[in-house]
């Protein structure tokens, strides 16, 4: 469950009157209990191209109804503490895995995709890292998600990196903590050892209280348009989503302002208070989610009332005994009327073949990071002695080698010749300046230098 010592003020806060009351109860649909798709709720996630996940706990394995409900209705798993840094590192530089790997390899051995949670907070960490301070944290904590994050390569699909960094009120600015206290560069540090641990899995930032447009989530946003533009590897921003008995008018619009800056943006620990407006908000965050096609996926933190860190909230999906609940239903019937479709890979326009001005142009250089298998790409792009306003890169793969995932770019084909061309927030570089991209692929990475043409 959640450390309740550190969220009782958060909960206060999630449970404020909200902007706006959801539209009228969905008519109830009894869906009956064949674990076909479209009749539980991971099935339906996955006919839109989107995980329903749970929250679990190593201690409740044993609880038979609690995991024949988990293993009939979810596609992806969080644990709940067990991977944080107080459980995974109880003394320094001395690694525990056990509880997080009987969570991870059970949802593997059921095809189900697991969230990491969480390499880096400021709550939960072990007694020997909050006696630290300065350069000996900094060095500890970066330790701590290249280790972790390392050991479970390639079996993550989505970390939160770094979790509740900034504060609550109206400044929009971070969190005082003993990692903020080791530099303002701490999250993007911890995003970029993250990368270079593990290239395949998803880099998330996860909050609460960011389910509308406030100082709070715009400071979140303010950050990965930053870290976006810069270059800094963020794929995905996560939304906790303890939700009181309203569902934010706006809270759609805040999912895809997220998406407009290129990244997957996820429910990560969704729960409703109870309520006669219970089911109606659930319904309305999955309606939410399925009509951003950028968001990839929905976790509710616990399974039944009686599992909830919210207490006697009866937050969650099924009640004390086991039972699906009104909320239930509705989740599922928005899941399977949803028209939402997988997130797209956007084709680009064709790069321009005109030639750049006079005493424009721009140059390209690529720095890899490769293992056996794989590698990820950093591509820098530099403007000539002008300004340019758009570019294209084309990158020439190695056969057997295919792109897998890119970002601060648009990528144009997977193999062979590919081109990528900037997004909306990069494409202009000034005189004798650069901005970057990168991607990641199996296979040996390009050894031929890079071509850019400007347009």
């Amino acid at each position: 469950m959640k450390d309740r010592s550190t969220t009782r003020a958060r909960l206060r806060l999630a449970l404020a009157p909200l902007l706006a009351t959801c539209a009228a109860a969905a008519t109830m649909v009894a869906m009956a209990p064949s674990a076909s798709a479209g009749t539980t709720l991971g099935a339906s996630a996955a006919e839109k191209g989107r995980y329903f996940g749970a929250a679990i706990a190593a201690g409740r394995m044993s609880d038979s109804q609690y995991m024949n409900i988990l293993n009939a209705e979810f596609n992806s798993v969080t644990a709940e503490n067990e991977m944080k840094w107080a459980s995974t590192e109880p003394q320094q530089n001395v690694f525990s895995y056990g509880s997080a790997d009987r969570i991870v390899n059970h949802a593997l051995s059921r095809g189900m995709s697991v969230r990491g949670h969480t390499l880096l907070w400021h709550a939960q960490q072990p007694g020997w890292a909050q006696g630290m301070s300065g350069s000996a944290l900094r060095n500890a904590a970066i330790n701590h998600v290249t280790k972790v994050a390392t050991y479970y390569r390639g079996k993550i699909h989505s970390w939160d990196v770094v979790n509740e960094a900034f504060a609550d009120g109206g400044s929009g600015g971070r969190r005082d903590s003993n990692l903020q206290r080791t530099g303002n560069d701490w999250i993007e540090a911890a995003f970029r050892a993250a990368r270079a641990a593990d290239p395949g899995a998803k880099l998330c930032y996860n909050d609460y209280n960011t389910d509308g447009i406030n100082a709070k989530s715009t400071g979140i946003y303010n950050m990965v348009r930053d870290f976006k533009s810069r270059g800094v590897p963020i794929d995905c921003v996560g939304f906790q989503s303890h939700l009181g008995t309203t569902f934010p008018g706006d809270y759609q619009a805040n999912l895809q302002r997220f998406a407009d800056l290129g990244v997957d943006v996820q429910i990560t620990e969704l729960d409703v208070m109870k309520g006669s407006n219970q089911a109606n908000v659930f319904a309305s965050v999955t309606r939410a989610c399925l009509a951003v096609s950028r968001c990839t996926g929905i976790t509710v933190w616990g399974i039944r009332d009686s599992d909830s860190w919210r207490g006697s909230d009866d937050a969650l999906l099924w009640d004390r005994s086991g039972n699906k609940k009104q909320a239930y239903h509705s989740t599922l019937e928005a899941l399977n009327a949803g028209g939402g479709t997988p997130p797209p890979t956007t084709t680009p326009p064709p790069p321009t073949t005109t030639p750049p001005p006079s005493g424009g142009g721009c140059t390209a250089s690529v720095t890899l990071n490769s293992w056996s298998g794989g590698f990820v790409a950093n591509v820098k792009v530099t403007a000539g002695s002008a300004a340019i306003n758009g570019w294209t890169v084309r990158v020439a793969l190695p056969g057997g080698t295919a792109v897998t995932g890119t970002w601060s770019a648009q990528a144009s084909g997977a193999s062979g010749t590919v081109n990528f061309r900037n997004v909306d927030y990069n494409g202009q570089v000034g005189a004798g300046a650069s901005t970057e991209f990168g991607f990641q692929g199996t296979g040996v990475g390009p050894s031929a230098a890079p071509t850019c043409t400007v347009g």
